[in-house]
């Protein structure tokens, strides 16, 4: 025969009078509190956001591009928009160079002795088949990246010099205002074959403006250089400690 036997279940919170008096005699546990979902909160879609001020600040050039028609109901937010727009395309206009240029002897009254007198010229003379010339070239293409206010050009040695000897490469010219600022021949003013962008940073600067990252001029150009190649520098020296401490420690 079939179990025809089932439990019944009341809705649940639901109680009896009688339930309520054996409770208050003790006879039963209190009745536990009637289950209630969590308050629904809808999930919020960034791209629906309100945009603020603070938000754009935060957007790239090409972000601030793509939200034109997103802004057009907000004046004030379109108007800061482009605005924002403006000033990054304005600084993209104000690094101009960031690279080493490659120039040839035809090329170096125009790109160096023409230059306009408020850029400084980095003229680096080179030969492939020199090493040094390509640990200096090293230094020198993060020092055009970082500063690319100054005006880094290279030339084969003998194609800017006729016969120029190769005992003398790599050699460095700095000119600003059609003229000759400095000469650096070989790596002994940069520390040997120990240079460092930093140890050739501070050489550079060490009397002229030479690198400027746009974000000043003149002498206080050239002192926050000089600060900020000297924190990097020692920053780079206590790594090196503390590597060498692990190591100790690790034998």
């Amino acid at each position: 025969m079939a179990d025809y036997h089932f439990v019944y279940k009341d809705v649940e919170g639901a109680t009896t009078q009688w339930d309520d008096i054996q409770r208050r005699l003790g006879n039963l546990p209190e009745k536990p509190p009637a289950f209630k979902p969590p308050d629904f909160v809808p999930k919020v879609d960034a791209d629906e956001q309100p945009k603020s001020k603070e938000w754009l600040d935060e957007r790239e050039a090409d972000e601030l591009e793509e939200l034109e028609d997103d802004l057009e109901d907000d004046r004030f937010l379109e108007q800061y928009r482009r605005m924002r727009l403006a000033e990054l395309r304005e600084a993209a206009k104000t690094a101009r160079f960031g690279t080493i240029q490659p120039i040839t002897g035809s090329d170096f009254v125009r790109e160096v002795s023409q230059a306009p007198p408020d850029v400084w010229v980095v003229v680096f003379l080179y030969k492939d088949a020199i090493p040094e010339c390509g640990l200096l070239h090293t230094c020198l293409e993060e020092l055009a990246t970082k500063y690319a206010e100054t005006k880094f050009v290279k030339i084969i040695s003998t194609d800017c010099i006729p016969n120029y000897p190769d005992r003398n490469v790599p050699t460095i010219l700095v000119y600003n205002n059609s003229a000759v600022k400095g000469t650096y021949v070989g790596l002994q003013k940069f520390g040997g074959k120990k240079c460092t962008p930093e140890s050739v940073a501070l050489a550079l600067c060490h009397s002229d403006p030479v690198l400027n990252d746009g974000q000043g001029g003149g002498d206080s150009s050239r002192n926050n250089v000089m600060e900020g190649v000297r924190r990097k520098f020692i920053e780079k020296v206590v790594a090196q400690h503390e590597a060498r401490e692990d190591e100790d420690d690790s034998d």
